[in-house]
């Protein structure tokens, strides 16, 4: 884990007391995306960043996980790069690097496709560090 918060919060617990704030579809949606997250990388960091953004790196930035009123936004940082057979990104596509998959109130989670997803990041991550 990265920098505290200057209440000496960690970035889990920043999460943690983000998802209880968001209090609705939003704080559930972001907890099941993390559980997967971890789920695909038990190794993966907590951070963070930008005034209150989650990341979650491994070798470098794997994903965000950010909130808005109408959708959760997980955006990959070399998501341009990665294979996505089953079609999960669909935001963010015109981009060089970054793809974005925004979920909405009731979505459904492809879970096996994401869990795929963060690991293709993450074994990316590792292999630009060869």
């Amino acid at each position: 884990m990265k920098s505290r918060s200057p209440k000496g919060e960690s970035p889990s617990q920043l999460i943690d007391a983000r998802i209880e704030k968001l209090g609705d579809w939003r704080g559930e949606m972001l907890s099941r995306l993390r559980v997967l997250i971890k789920q695909a990388d038990p190794e993966i960091i907590e951070e963070w960043k930008w005034r209150g953004v989650p990341i979650w790196s491994h070798n470098g930035l794997v994903c965000t996980g950010e909130t808005y009123k109408s959708v959760v936004k997980m955006t990959f940082a070399k998501g341009a790069s990665l294979k996505d057979p089953s079609h999960l990104f669909n935001s963010s596509l015109e981009g060089n690097a970054r793809r974005a998959i925004d979920f909405h109130e009731g979505d459904e989670v492809n879970e096996k496709a994401l869990i795929a997803l963060v690991r293709a990041a993450v074994a990316a991550n590792a292999s630009a560090r060869v």
